[in-house]
């Protein structure tokens, strides 16, 4: 049996397991089907457990997956996965920290994030607009998932519950409002194109590169 994953979490096993990936990976994918371009590279940001990539290589055979994460279990976590799927399209998962102003690699036709924009601070958004804008040519897709906050609508009680357990475990995560977000993507030029309600109170977001 795999450990479940948690950032930062501890554990013996190489392969972490996230409940939900199982919940929404399929789902994602629908979507990403519509927004992802003809083929690529696809950067994946805070790739956790590494089930997703996996996911999504298999899913998709003509895009070549980058998956990545600032922590070493997870990198560990995300090889397990990789490494038992067989997959030739998935790459060895980089060390990589949304917030840094050094990523390591120049480019990416695409760049998915899902699960990241509440469970980091705030800089780790910025960063990661200011690096997608670097990454990414010109109307290439950055795509995140995960609960929001909207201004315009009511937000369900799961969601502000879920909001206040991340408060108190760490003050510099929490949910985001899309106005927000929207607001940073541009200030990186990254232009908000789409919205696209999923289940369990959860959305995804499509930018471009301007």
């Amino acid at each position: 049996m795999t450990t479940p994953w948690t950032p930062g979490g501890d554990g013996s096993d190489d392969k972490r397991h996230a409940p939900a990936t199982l919940r929404n990976r399929d789902v994602i994918a629908a979507v990403l089907a519509d927004w992802l371009p003809p083929s690529g590279v696809v950067l994946e940001v805070a790739s956790g457990s590494g089930e997703h990539a996996a996911h999504f290589a298999a899913a998709f055979p003509q895009f070549d997956w980058q998956p990545s994460d600032p922590d070493p279990a997870a990198l560990t976590s995300i090889a397990a996965w990789s490494g038992e799927a067989g997959l030739a399209n998935v790459a060895p998962p980089l060390a990589l920290d949304a917030a840094s102003p050094e990523w390591p690699l120049t480019r990416a036709e695409a760049i998915l994030c899902i699960n990241m924009v509440h469970i980091s601070p705030w800089e780790a958004t910025l960063g990661l607009f200011v690096g997608a804008a670097r990454l990414l040519p010109p109307g290439a897709p950055l795509i995140l998932y995960g609960p929001y906050v909207e201004a315009d609508g009511p937000t369900a009680e799961s969601n502000l519950a879920f909001d206040a357990s991340l408060r108190a475990r760490n003050p510099a995560w929490g949910l985001r409002d899309t106005a927000s977000v929207k607001a940073a993507a541009a200030d990186a030029g990254l232009a908000f194109a789409e919205r696209r309600a999923m289940p369990a109170n959860n959305l995804m977001l499509l930018f471009r590169r301007s």
